[in-house]
């Protein structure tokens, strides 16, 4: 049984946190996507009111959407967690895979599987380049040997390493 990370809230607290999380960062990337758009449908001179009028009107249901995602992949990784006894990169590509066919499930099965798949493999693809963002910036870390003594040189090896050929 893997080490439970005691630094971290009880997963109640976590899904809440990521779900706000979420539905902000939503509603403002929301809000700037908007009103950029809104701005450029206005005719001029009406532009300000346009982006503030799009923004009102689109940024709480594209904050709305990501806090839906957030929230549910939270809860499924909570559950997934408690479900495998272990914290790993397999357990936000499953409950990525949970999310995705949850959301697209009102499609049908074979959407919601597509849609499965794909946040899946998403998720995967963002794990997979955190650990490797983590190995390489963690090279610093790594033990290295120690320095020689002033006026030795590091022996060569034979050319071949076959037992009597060299």
């Amino acid at each position: 049984m893997a080490h439970a990370d005691h630094t971290r809230d009880p997963c109640p607290w976590v899904i809440l946190n990521d779900f706000g999380g979420a539905f902000s960062m939503g509603a403002v990337g929301g809000g700037i996507w908007y009103g950029i758009k809104g701005a450029r449908n206005s005719p001029r001179g009406e532009r300000f009111v346009g982006a503030i009028s799009s923004m009102k009107a689109r940024a709480p249901v594209t904050g709305g959407n990501f806090g839906v995602w957030g929230g549910m992949f939270s809860t499924f990784d909570c559950a997934v967690k408690g479900w495998r006894q272990k914290e790993d990169a397999w357990n936000a590509i499953i409950s990525g895979f949970m999310t995705g066919g949850c959301l697209a499930l009102r499609s049908g099965p074979r959407s919601a599987l597509g849609s499965a798949i794909a946040c899946g493999i998403l998720l995967g693809v963002f794990e997979g380049v955190g650990v490797l963002v983590s190995r390489v910036f963690s090279e610093g870390q790594r033990p290295q040997m120690a320095p020689l003594p002033a006026g030795m040189t590091p022996q060569s090896e034979p050319s071949s390493s076959i037992p009597g050929m060299q």
